[in-house]
């Protein structure tokens, strides 16, 4: 299966594309959002282009595992995305991957200007990742 996975953010929505065979995920592209609203054409286009059997949607819990305000607007744009496309929509903590995101991203060398642009792509690809191996480690 082919999965797409959502950074969601109120300005910015990383993506990530990824694979249930390898259980491997990679940096896709970064989606706009504006008036709280994503662009929904950019996000017709990679649907069009990528084909997803699911769809993975972080959900920034709180370090002792409490939803925070944020999971209501990610839980919102992952029930859009379900209706839109019809496609099963997956949940997972995404706690700190944007750190994450950061610091992989300065170990690798890469620009502050590249970090700014790849950073929400990089924490939707560990997201994913997350999803793939914990998937993985049930079967």
């Amino acid at each position: 299966m082919t999965l797409l996975g959502f950074d969601y953010g109120t300005q910015k929505i990383g993506v990530a594309v990824g694979q249930t065979i390898t259980h491997t995920a990679r940096p896709l592209d970064t989606v706009a959002v504006r008036r709280s609203i994503p662009e929904w054409d950019h996000l017709d286009k990679l649907m069009t282009d990528w084909h997803p059997d699911g769809l993975v949607v972080g959900l920034p819990l709180s370090a002792d595992g409490d939803e925070t305000p944020m999971c209501d607007q990610a839980r919102r744009f992952g029930r859009a995305l379900e209706h839109r496309y019809q496609l099963p929509v997956y949940w997972i903590d995404e706690s700190l991957t944007t750190n994450e995101a950061l610091v992989s991203l300065r170990s690798d060398g890469v620009s502050r200007e590249k970090q700014e642009r790849a950073r929400h792509q990089v924490a939707a690809q560990l997201i994913l990742e997350t999803f793939l191996h914990q998937e993985n480690s049930r079967a």
